[in-house]
C-alpha cells in the first residue's frame, strides 16, 4: 500500500539495504567518491580505484540495516571532513531540548549541505535523535543524490512544481508531513527560514513558510498549531564562508544585468565547496521553542527574525567587513573589531580576510563586503529596538 507521504519522506529501515545496494553500484556516486578521495589518481587511475572503492564500501556497510546505524557509521565521516574544513564547531542552546521531544528547527540558510549536517553534529554530539531535513528537489537532479538524502533523514521539498493549484497540493502534503512527523512520529525537524541561501547574508524568515506550517490544520487557530510544533529557531554563522566568491559574483551580475541563470552543475560545485572548503569557526545557537501565542505568521516571523539574528555569533571578519562597508549606519553604536577581540585573534582575522578581498575582483568586492557586513547591521539593529 502506497502511504500518503510516500513521494516525499525519508527511506525507513527496511528500505536501508536495498537503497545502499543500488548506490554501491551507481557509477556517477562511485565516481565524486573516488575524486573526493583520490583527486589526484581518480583521472588516470578512476578505473581501477571505483571497484576498489565499492568493494571496500560495500564490506564497510555490510549488515547496516537501520538509518541509525548507518547515521553512526557516516559519522566518522562528518566529523573528518568537520575537522579538516574548520577550525572548530560550538553550539549553544543544545541543553533546552529534551529527550524525547520533537522539535521544529527553522534555521538560517547559507550553505545546502552544511547548514543541516552541523545542526545534525550539535544534535546528534548532544545524544538526541538527529532531525529530519527539508531539501528542494531542485537539488535532486542525480539518483544517488535523492537517495543519499533520503537515507540521511531527508524529505523532499517540490519546489520546482509551476502549476497554482500543484503547487498547493505540494504545500499541503508538506505541511502535514511535517505535522505528522512531529506529532505522530515525535521527529523532529529541519527546515530553512526561506527558499535559497541568503546570499547577501541578510538572514529574514519568510512568513509563508510559517503559514505552510498551519495549511495542513486550517480548522485550528494559527497560534495553536504553531505552539502545538515546538518551532525552535536556530542560528549557524561560519567565520568564512567557502561559497562567498561565488555569492559575491552572482549579486554583481544580478545588479548590472538584473539576472542570474546558473550554469549547469552550479549547484554541484556549491555543495562540494560548501562541503570541503575552509570555513574557519562554525557555530550554531538553539534558541528555547516559542511558546508565546503569534496570532498571525508575519509577527511570528518577526520574533524568529529576533532571535536567529541575536544568536549569530558575530566573527572578527563581519565586523572588519562592517568597518569598510559603504552602507553602515552611523546611528548604530558598533564596536571596531579591535574593541571586540583579542589582539592575536584580530591579527589571524585580518590576514584571512585581507586575502579573501584580494582573490576577489574588484567588481565584486563590495559584494564580498555586503555578506560579512549584514548580520552586524541587523544585530546591532535588534539590540538598538529598530525595525530591520
Amino acid at each position: 500500500m502506497m502511504g500518503e507521504f510516500d513521494t516525499i519522506r525519508p527511506y525507513s529501515d527496511t528500505e536501508v539495504p536495498a537503497v545502499l545496494t543500488r548506490l554501491l553500484s551507481d557509477k556517477a556516486f562511485l565516481d565524486i567518491l573516488t575524486h573526493f578521495r583520490f583527486p589526484r589518481l581518480a583521472g588516470a587511475f578512476g578505473w581501477l580505484l571505483k571497484p576498489l572503492i565499492a568493494h571496500r564500501l560495500r564490506k564497510e556497510f555490510a549488515g547496516v540495516t537501520s538509518v541509525a546505524t548507518l547515521q553512526d557509521k557516516v559519522e566518522v565521516y562528518v566529523d573528518r571532513t568537520i575537522e579538516h574544513a574548520t577550525d572548530g564547531v560550538t553550539y549553544t542552546g543544545v541543553e533546552h531540548l529534551k529527550s524525547g521531544s520533537a522539535y521544529l528547527f527553522l534555521a538560517n540558510h547559507r550553505d545546502i549541505v552544511m547548514d543541516p549536517a552541523f545542526v545534525n553534529y550539535a544534535v546528534y554530539h548532544a545524544g538526541l535523535p538527529t532531525p529530519r531535513i527539508a531539501i528542494g528537489d531542485n537539488l535532486l537532479q542525480k539518483p544517488f543524490v535523492s537517495d543519499l538524502m533520503r537515507l540521511n533523514k531527508s524529505f523532499i521539498v517540490h519546489r520546482s512544481i509551476t502549476g497554482r493549484r500543484e503547487k498547493l497540493a505540494a504545500y499541503q502534503l508538506l505541511s502535514a508531513y511535517i505535522n505528522h512527523s512531529i506529532r505522530n512520529d515525535s521527529q523532529s525537524i529541519w527546515i530553512a527560514q526561506a527558499e535559497g541561501r541568503a546570499k547577501d547574508g541578510d538572514d529574514r524568515t519568510d512568513s509563508a513558510i510559517l503559514k505552510m506550517f498551519h495549511m495542513s490544520r486550517k480548522t485550528e487557530p494559527f497560534a495553536e498549531v504553531i505552539q502545538s510544533l515546538n518551532l525552535t529557531p536556530v542560528s549557524i554563522s561560519y567565520e568564512y564562508d567557502p561559497c562567498d566568491q561565488a555569492k559575491a559574483r552572482e549579486l554583481y551580475i544580478r545588479a548590472t544585468t538584473g539576472t542570474y541563470s546558473k550554469a549547469p552543475g552550479e549547484d554541484d560545485t556549491s555543495i562540494a565547496n560548501g562541503i570541503t572548503g575552509y570555513k574557519g569557526r562554525v557555530h550554531v545557537n538553539f534558541a528555547t521553542p516559542i511558546t508565546e501565542p503569534f496570532e498571525d505568521s508575519k509577527l511570528l516571523a518577526t520574533e524568529m527574525d529576533r532571535h536567529i539574528l541575536t544568536g549569530y555569533r558575530l566573527f572578527p571578519a563581519h565586523y572588519l567587513a562592517y568597518a569598510q562597508w559603504s552602507d553602515a549606519d552611523p546611528q548604530l553604536q558598533v564596536p571596531s573589531a579591535a574593541e571586540v577581540f583579542p589582539s592575536e585573534e584580530l591579527t589571524k582575522a585580518q590576514q584571512e580576510w585581507q586575502r579573501r578581498l584580494d582573490a576577489c575582483p574588484a567588481e565584486h568586492r563590495p559584494y564580498l563586503v555586503l555578506q560579512y557586513a549584514m548580520p552586524v547591521r541587523n544585530q546591532y539593529r535588534i539590540k538598538a529596538g529598530l525595525p530591520l
